[in-house]
């Protein structure tokens, strides 16, 4: 497929990071949140970001400007009517991106694929929400976006292999290793990450050891980049146990169990670095 506008629906964290990579790449990206001051935020995150790769030497201020340039922005899904492709990075809720997916649908050319950037929602789910399930993946990029060099794509029951075929050459495009992850609650990634982060919530709140204690454990002894603890709250709370309620959920088993204490944090607001208080203090 000849992909060279692409769409992307979510201007927080994760999606303006897919829009930034898209830009550096090449693509003409079209930015949509239904908050124009999230756009604007956004807007002003990617322009940090290039900031920093042109201070390293990594990229230079003509190709900052050429990448800022390809990136526009509105607050309507009109705007993507048109587009060749489209990541979705909307909340982690099942109703809200089946909602988004069927007037993608209906607004969308029906050669158009839609890809959602899910971290553990069935695409299969996703996918039929709309009269073009064939059309429909997973494609889960990693945080930071701009950093971390892989993505996860994820085929859906109906998938095509056409779909497929097209998702690894645009990641080979933006220079990002494809892992391809069966449609299970969670894919990979979350599947052995979640229940890791949930499994140290629960030695905080049994007093296993203190916060650092457990973090320094991991990186020092298992040479972990982040504590687990600190990684949830770069994650989010919020975020960490939406996916570990997917994959209770999904899986049944008990082992998958949300930790108390990770609800309650949740439930007081205590999200992370997003919010300013989680297991650390921002």
């Amino acid at each position: 497929m000849d992909i060279r506008t692409v769409g992307v629906i979510g201007a927080g964290t994760m999606g303006h990071g897919i829009a930034q990579v898209f830009a550096q790449a090449g693509f003409t990206v079209r930015l949509v949140d239904l908050e124009a001051a999230m756009l604007e935020r956004a807007r002003a995150a990617i322009a940090r970001s290039l900031g920093k790769f042109v201070d390293k030497g990594t990229v230079s201020a003509v190709d900052r400007d050429q990448t800022l340039s390809r990136l526009s922005m509105a607050t309507s899904l009109d705007y993507l009517a048109d587009v060749d492709y489209v990541v979705e990075a909307i909340v982690e809720q099942v109703a809200a991106k089946q909602t988004l997916l069927g007037k993608l649908d209906r607004i969308a050319r029906a050669d158009t694929i839609l890809a959602s950037n899910t971290s553990s929602i069935s695409i299969t789910t996703l996918g039929a929400a709309t009269a073009r399930p064939d059309r429909v993946l997973g494609m889960h990029f990693m945080n930071p976006v701009q950093l971390m060099p892989l993505v996860e794509l994820i085929r859906g029951q109906a998938t095509s292999p056409t779909s497929m075929r097209a998702a690894h050459e645009l990641c080979a495009r933006l220079g990002k290793a494809a892992v391809e992850a069966e449609d299970f609650p969670g894919f990979i990634a979350n599947r052995i990450l979640m229940p890791m982060i949930n499994e140290a919530i629960y030695a905080v709140m049994e007093g296993v050891g203190t916060r650092e204690a457990i973090d320094t454990v991991m990186k020092v002894g298992m040479n972990h980049p982040m504590g687990p603890l600190a990684l949830a709250d770069f994650i989010g709370l919020d975020v960490c146990l939406a996916i570990m309620n997917v994959l209770h959920d999904g899986l049944g088993d008990s082992k998958y169990r949300p930790c108390p204490l990770l609800r309650r944090m949740v439930a007081a607001g205590q999200l992370g670095r997003k919010s300013g208080q989680g297991f650390y203090p921002y």
